[in-house]
């Protein structure tokens, strides 16, 4: 698969590791800096996003994601954990779902700039999930930098794979976990500021997000990604 992502906001905050590793399912075990965990709020939009040499098709390959992640290795490969991805397409949601074993939710969302602030909402509808809401403004601040190794921001953001299950409701220790490979150019951060009106997606896995979260902006990547193996 390719896609664009754009006017990202990586927004992070840190959270008890030992709450945080109840709700990670077997085998895999909860990634941590310098012993602190961290729990991700990430809004976006994409583009472009279609199987390899497939064009992009009107209304399908275009639309507003927001992510839940935290972060876990398995086998020394770190990589990352999704607890939702709400999305502005159905047809998305469903095809996610299926091919890449993601919790993807429907939502309505919007994502607007008004004089070089980003103005991000989101309201879950997915039926059977539980609702969630999102409502942001976010503005970069400062030249693009590139993180280096060992820092906290290349740790938050370096992650070349993603871990999914088919069966995570269920509580199954037996259900297969799933790997996807994905790759991109370093991130072109920027430092960035950001307000948050309202923020309950951490609601259904009973985790609160108290205080000011880290801050990250990019305004554009170009992303590969390979379908998910069983490990």
């Amino acid at each position: 698969m390719r896609m664009g992502w754009h006017d990202l906001l990586f927004a992070h905050w840190p959270v008890d590791a030992q709450s945080l590793r109840a709700i990670i399912p077997e085998p895999l075990e909860l990634d941590l800096y310098d012993g602190q965990a961290w729990i991700g709020v990430v809004p976006f939009r994409m583009s472009d996003v279609a199987p390899r040499c497939i064009p992009a098709l009107p209304g399908i390959s275009a639309f507003p994601e927001l992510n839940v992640r935290t972060y876990v290795t398995y086998d020394g490969k770190p990589g990352v954990w999704f607890f939702s991805l709400d999305a502005a397409n159905r047809l998305a949601v469903r095809a996610a779902r299926l091919a890449f074993a993601l919790p993807y939710m429907d939502a309505e969302m919007s994502l607007r700039i008004d004089n070089g602030t980003y103005q991000y909402s989101s309201h879950r509808t997915h039926r059977g999930e539980p609702p969630a809401r999102f409502i942001a403004s976010y503005q970069p601040q400062g030249p693009v930098w590139h993180a280096q190794p060992a820092t906290l921001e290349h740790w938050l953001t370096a992650r070349y794979c993603l871990y999914s299950s088919r069966w995570r409701k269920q509580g199954d220790a037996a259900s297969p976990i799933y790997r996807g490979e994905i790759d991109h150019d370093p991130w072109p951060l920027q430092n960035a500021t950001c307000r948050i009106s309202e923020n309950t997606l951490c609601d259904p896995i009973g985790l609160p997000l108290p205080g000011d979260p880290h801050l990250l902006f990019v305004k554009d990547i170009h992303v590969h990604a390979w379908w998910i193996h069983k490990i």
